[in-house]
């Protein structure tokens, strides 16, 4: 194998690491959970390094990334929603909008062009709240002492970022359509 290839290969681990989490979690590991959350992080940051410092990037791979960090936050989310740890009504919400934003990603490609995954800032601002989120909850479960106003403090940011960037990804992808198709 190519070293090219790493980057995808962590974000193939970072998949890979969605059920063994979900499943700690269920289980009440939540030591086990929180390490494996912690390295699907550290793959993320890893494998968006290498793609960027050698440029190892690919189109697989700029689809399969986003698609592995939205798998493994929302199902986080949903379980711990499941579980009683947080707002069903934010474990609705995170589902919700990367559905909006597989559904607009899907219907561009299909009806308009080609989609490139370009990542916006108030996407990445939304994954970095919602895994700071994920990661204080589950390190709070590990048995770690958090105030509670952290996490409550985390569920109203996350909330909001997430409504933020769902209708950024929304109003950006109609403009390009719009632009992309005149007089439709």
């Amino acid at each position: 194998m190519s070293w090219r290839y790493l980057p995808n290969t962590l974000t193939l681990l970072r998949i890979a690491l969605v059920a063994p989490t979900v499943w700690s979690l269920h289980a009440q590991r939540f030591r086990t959970a929180l390490a494996l959350i912690v390295l699907a992080a550290l793959t993320d940051g890893l494998d968006g390094f290498l793609a960027r410092r050698f440029q190892w990037g690919s189109r697989v791979g700029s689809i399969l990334d986003p698609a592995a960090d939205k798998l493994m936050l929302a199902s986080v989310f949903v379980a711990l929603g499941w579980l009683g740890h947080l707002p069903v009504w934010l474990a609705a919400l995170v589902v919700a909008r990367d559905a909006v934003i597989v559904a607009g990603a899907l219907a561009y490609h299909l009806l308009v062009e080609d989609v490139r995954m370009d990542p916006t800032g108030a996407g990445k601002t939304t994954t970095a709240v919602q895994l700071a989120l994920v990661g204080v909850v589950v390190a709070q479960l590990a048995g770690l002492p958090l105030p509670a106003w952290i996490v409550e403090g985390l569920v109203w940011l996350a909330g909001a970022v997430t409504v933020w960037s769902g209708a950024d990804y929304v109003y950006r992808w109609t403009r390009l359509a719009l632009a992309a198709r005149p007089g439709r």
